[in-house]
C-alpha cells in the first residue's frame, strides 16, 4: 500500500524502549525521526541518546532534534541554546514545534530556522499543527498543517493546506490505520504519520504498523484494540527526562511534542 514518507516523533528513551529503536533502524532511510530527549535536547549530553542516534544515522534514518517555539513566546536565547545543543548530536536538522500561525509572530520562528542553518542543521520542519499565514510559506520550509486525532482528520476540510505539507494523525484504531494512510495520500500529504496511540502522548512509543519490518515484525505483533502509551520508568542517563505539543487554536491539535 502507498504511504507518504514517514515523519515519526519518537519520545521513547533508548534504554527504556530498545526494541523501538531497533525497529526504527530497520526502516532505515524510509523514516525521518524527530528526537525528543526532554522537551528538546535536555541540559546536557545524554550518552544513551548519542549512541542510539549514531546507530540510526548509520542505518540511513534522517534525524531531527525537537525544539519547542511555544507560539513564539519562548525567549530566543533558550531556543538558540536548544539548537546548539542539538548540534552536538548526530542530527541533520530541527523540528520546530508549537509554531504560531499569525504573521505577527513569525520573527522567532525565522530566527530559529536561521540559527539551525548556521549550526549546520539545514533540515528544518515547522509544526504549527494547522495551516499558517502565507508569510510562513515564504520561509521555504516544510510545514505540518495538521497535528491531531483521526476523528478530527476525517472531519477536516483541508482548507489552507498545500500538496506536500505534513499531516500528523493520531488515535487511529488499528483496523483503520490503512484507511488513514490512504486518506493522507489522497489529500496530497508530502510526509507525516498515522499512529494508533492517543492521549496522553501519541508519540511515547511506535505505531502498531511500524513493527512490519522483515526480521523484526515479531517484536511488535498486531494490536487487536486501540492502545494507550505504556507507562514506563524515566531513565536519567545524564540529562534528566521530563517528556513533549501542539499549538493552541490549531486544527485538531493536542498538546504533546510533539508532534
Amino acid at each position: 500500500m502507498d504511504r507518504v514518507p514517514t515523519l515519526l516523533p519518537l519520545r521513547a528513551h533508548p534504554l527504556a524502549r530498545p526494541h523501538a529503536w531497533e525497529i526504527v533502524a530497520g526502516h532505515g532511510a524510509a523514516f525521518t525521526v524527530v528526537v525528543d530527549v526532554a522537551r528538546g535536547p535536555g541540559s546536557g549530553r545524554d550518552p544513551a541518546y548519542t549512541a542510539a542516534l549514531s546507530r540510526l544515522a548509520a542505518a540511513g534514518v534522517r534525524l531531527l532534534g525537537y525544539v519547542d517555539v511555544d507560539l513564539s513566546t519562548r525567549p530566543v536565547d533558550r531556543i538558540r541554546a536548544d539548537v546548539y545543543r542539538w548540534a552536538g548530536y548526530p542530527v541533520q536538522g530541527v523540528f520546530l514545534d508549537n509554531v504560531p500561525v499569525s504573521p505577527h509572530s513569525i520573527g522567532p520562528v525565522a530566527i530559529a530556522a536561521r540559527l539551525a542553518q548556521r549550526a549546520d542543521l539545514p533540515d528544518v520542519v515547522l509544526n504549527p499543527g494547522g495551516p499558517p499565514d502565507q508569510t510562513y510559506r515564504d520561509l521555504g520550509l516544510p510545514i505540518c498543517v495538521f497535528d491531531g486525532s483521526w476523528r478530527d482528520y476525517r472531519r477536516w476540510n483541508g482548507a489552507g493546506a498545500l500538496p506536500g505539507d505534513g499531516h500528523l494523525v493520531h488515535a487511529v484504531p488499528p483496523w483503520e490505520l490503512d484507511e488513514a494512510a490512504r486518506l493522507q495520500v489522497s489529500r496530497g500529504a508530502g510526509f507525516g504519520i498515522v499512529t494508533d496511540l492517543g492521549a496522553p502522548d501519541p508519540y511515547a512509543d511506535l505505531p502498531a504498523w511500524c513493527g512490519q519490518v522483515p526480521g523484526l515484525a515479531e517484536l511488535n505483533p498486531p494490536t487487536p484494540l486501540p492502545r494507550r502509551p505504556r507507562p514506563h520508568r524515566l531513565i536519567n542517563a545524564g540529562s534528566g527526562l521530563p517528556g513533549s505539543a501542539a499549538a493552541a487554536g490549531s486544527v485538531g491539535r493536542s498538546r504533546t511534542t510533539g508532534s
